[in-house]
């Protein structure tokens, strides 16, 4: 790894972990929201446990990042070392903060902050490979032998902790936990793709595949790869197109299909994620 990757991830991981500090200190344990990971753990069982919610945060913590260094190797663990220190450091001294000033008491403008900043803080941390050394440990490790986005593990993870609070806390603490669950997961899957452009891959089938191809270089500027392919009813060798285009670039390449041939079959599909030249930041 470059001096420069170290840099851009320690960086990411520092970002990380204060939107994540900031949207619990602030927004959860301040209203008692019952989102997901450890910080809404602790929320849950503070009723029942006579330790203090930032400490049962730290205990947590620092317990899922030695279960997560098990199973998920020597590099994890190193990575994920600096966060698992930092993050209750910062959530202890942002709750000091937290304690003299306050940002609102609507446990729904609550819960729906605390989503975005603990999604988005969890985002830049995923994009380095490391965690927090929490409940996105467990996401994590299913991920590693299950291929499962990390984004939707999240989600059932921290549903899962909301039906923990529910049979503390009751059914509207809980719905309202929802809300900040659903608001993290997608806030997780918006910045880990932070920097790819939005995409789709199209699928071209036509009788004018030459007209096709030189209008889609001509006029979106844009590459694209001739597939062989066979009719199944009529056993007729074809050619398909296929070519990744910028979303933005849909109506425009549909408009030169219909012009060039109105009875193309054309299949688009929503592309996550693009490396390469013309795509990426990197290109």
């Amino acid at each position: 790894m470059s001096k420069k990757e170290i840099v851009n991830d320690v960086g990411m991981m520092l970002l990380g972990n204060i939107l994540l500090a900031i949207g619990v200190a602030f927004f959860i344990v301040p209203n008692d929201i019952l989102s997901g990971g450890v910080a809404g753990i602790a929320v849950a069982v503070a009723p029942i446990v006579p330790i203090n919610v930032n400490d049962i945060i730290t205990i947590l913590t620092i317990s899922l990042f030695l279960i997560g260094g098990a199973f998920l190797g020597r590099n994890f663990m190193i990575k994920s070392a600096l966060s698992s220190i930092l993050y209750p450091v910062l959530v202890h001294v942002f709750g000091l903060i937290a304690a003299k000033y306050t940002i609102t008491t609507d446990p729904i403008l609550a819960s729906i902050y605390a989503g975005v900043f603990v999604g988005g803080g969890l985002g830049f941390v995923f994009r380095t490979g490391a965690s927090t050394g929490g409940m996105d440990i467990p996401p994590l490790i299913i991920h590693k032998y299950t291929n499962i986005p990390v984004s939707r593990l999240v989600l059932i993870t921290d549903a899962l902790t909301v039906l923990l609070g529910m049979s503390i806390h009751g059914i509207e603490p809980a719905l309202i936990g929802l809300i900040s669950v659903y608001v993290s997961s997608l806030m997780v899957e918006k910045t880990m793709l932070l920097g790819m452009a939005e995409a789709q891959n199209v699928m071209i089938i036509s009788d004018h595949t030459d007209t096709i191809i030189e209008q889609i270089y001509e006029q979106l500027d844009r590459g694209a790869t001739i597939v062989n392919a066979k009719g199944a009813y009529t056993r007729e060798d074809r050619y398909m197109i296929m070519v990744v285009i910028l979303k933005k670039q849909l109506p425009l390449l549909t408009r030169i299909i219909e012009h060039v041939d109105p009875s193309a079959f054309m299949i688009v599909n929503n592309v996550n994620e693009v490396h390469g030249e013309g795509f990426t930041y990197n290109g």
